[in-house]
């Protein structure tokens, strides 16, 4: 893998960084992906990150049940109903994640230098010198010297929620452990990792399987985060699987890189995946620390010239119990922003955090300053270089729209699509203005009932940076006339109007098909 370095835009005043902040409708065009959870899931709550700036609303079935889950996505509606706000769902699985079980929830104290045998017995109770895991072929995978992380949400790298074992001896299915640190492992999961040591078990497993075909199904999921993908296959596996679940056919798949084996397999897991997570956790175990902003910028470099999201996890850690992240991380949200990231994935921080509203509005303050020195000109160049000739007619419209919209310092550009494609494309080339997809619905019917596609389609949009949906009417027909277009594009200006993206005297570029023939257009807006 090979990276390609963004700078900054130059110069930057040192003024301008004393200024204020200017509070504005879009808090940032870089999405934010919030983790809903005990600590999330009130409407009032949820209301507060729609707010702030949350755009996809992530369910994570490594703990809690379907009822639980059902409970918060129940909520997620009343708080959309109640700001307005669109918020797309995303199921997370748990794949082959390996766990500690402690039944008694009791918190269990590791001393450093003393010996814990990992157990498959799970009808034994987790102790300081006992723990049991959910998996009975643990002694067949390892061996001595080979390194095992605990912890809850993982490895963290803090020393007192998680712990650094060391194999030291196989005996029958137990495997006797060096506790390289002391830690206090509290709650009643904790997720265990095997450093670069292949677990033989499904990316999709039949618990997966089951929460999809049924609480999936039921709230048609938009995304699915596949945990621990190795390989393409595993995606192609999961597309197969949900091509026979309905409307889950029109379920993006989220490739979640988390390990060594999923790095090597890279390229090929992009070309299958609609999108990728780096899961930067348990990449941080697998890959030397020292190794993992290179994967980062190299894997973030490829997804954006592949035009499919990019989204980073594990970036403000300290704030599941601060209400401020440390210099650190800060700086490394807006890298992620300058490395070219859709998206930002808070875990921990919004799901069991004490400051869930207060980290998504933090996080969207800093991409939004990224943003602004964001080197759009070169990443513009790189990305046509990298396309080459000749273009799609597509890849031709979507640029051209960006570099009329740069050139005449237009306010937003309006993209009317019925699949999403056109102005995912045109995001595609990172413009630095918003752009409004308006989504025109297509009529079907199976001879029962008729039905309108654009809702899939609206909601997907919001993992893509500077895109924002907007659902047109469907008595507006797919196919358009030059008058229908014009009804539909004055119900988008008014929108742009009432949100604040466009006012008076602003230049807007519209971007529609009228018949075969693809148009460009270029309005000034009067008072």
């Amino acid at each position: 893998m090979h990276s390609t370095h963004l700078f900054l835009e130059e110069p930057i005043r040192m003024a301008s960084i004393l200024e204020p902040s200017k509070p504005t409708f879009f808090p940032a065009m870089t999405r934010i992906v919030g983790t809903l959870g005990p600590k999330s899931r009130s409407v009032e709550t949820i209301s507060g990150c729609l707010k702030a700036g949350m755009s996809v609303a992530r369910f994570d079935f490594s703990w809690g049940d379907a009822q639980f889950h059902q409970e918060t996505l129940g909520n997620l509606k009343v708080a959309m109903k109640s700001t307005n706000k669109l918020c797309a769902v995303m199921l997370d699985t748990v794949g082959p994640e390996l766990q500690v079980v402690n039944k008694s929830e009791h918190p269990i104290s590791l001393q450093e230098d003393t010996l814990v045998v990992l157990t498959p017995d799970q009808d034994q109770e987790a102790t300081s010198n006992q723990l049991p895991v959910n998996f009975s072929g643990l002694a067949k995978a390892v061996k001595k010297g080979d390194t095992i992380f605990i912890g809850q949400y993982l490895f963290t790298g803090s020393e007192t929620t998680s712990v650094w074992l060391e194999v030291t001896e196989v005996n029958g299915e137990d495997v006797v452990c060096l506790i390289k640190n002391s830690a206090t492992l509290a709650g009643s999961l904790y997720t265990l990792h095997v450093s670069q040591i292949r677990i033989d078990l499904p990316t999709l497993n039949d618990k997966d399987k089951e929460v999809i075909s049924t609480w999936g199904v039921r709230n048609t999921i938009d995304f699915l985060s596949l945990s621990y993908t190795r390989h393409a296959e595993d995606v192609r596996h999961a597309r197969e699987f949900l091509s026979k679940l309905g409307n889950l056919n029109q379920t993006q798949i989220f490739a979640k890189i988390e390990n060594v084996e999923g790095l090597i397999h890279f390229d090929e897991i992009l070309q299958e995946a609609d999108g990728i997570i780096l899961s930067r956790g348990n990449l941080g175990i697998d890959l030397p620390p020292e190794k993992v902003f290179l994967f980062q910028k190299a894997a973030v470099y490829k997804c954006n010239m592949a035009g499919k999201p990019a989204v980073v996890t594990r970036v403000v850690d300290s704030m599941t119990d601060s209400l401020r992240p440390t210099r650190a991380e800060a700086t490394d949200v807006a890298n992620a922003v300058l490395d070219g990231s859709d998206a930002i994935l808070l875990g921990a921080e919004t799901l069991r955090g004490l400051y869930p509203v207060e980290t998504i509005s933090t996080v969207g303050k800093i991409c939004s300053e990224a943003e602004k020195v964001f080197n759009q000109d070169l990443y513009f160049k790189r990305a046509v270089k990298y396309v080459g000739e000749p273009m799609t007619h597509l890849e031709s419209i979507a640029s051209s729209a960006v570099r009329a919209a740069i050139k005449v310092k237009a306010s937003v550009i309006i993209c009317f699509t019925t699949s999403g494609r056109a102005a995912r494309l045109i995001a595609k080339y990172r413009p630095t203005m918003p752009v409004l997809s308006v989504v025109i619905p297509r009529v079907k019917t199976n001879q029962l009932r008729w039905t309108f596609s654009g809702a899939f389609e609206a909601r997907q949009s919001l993992i893509v940076r500077g895109l924002f949906p907007m659902l047109a009417d469907p008595r507006h027909p797919a196919e358009t006339t030059g008058a229908t277009n014009e009804s539909i594009l004055k119900i988008a200006l008014d929108h742009g109007k009432a949100i604040g993206v466009v006012k008076s005297h602003d230049r807007v570029v519209i971007c529609q098909k009228i018949g075969d023939t693809s148009v460009i257009k270029i309005m000034e807006l009067e008072d």
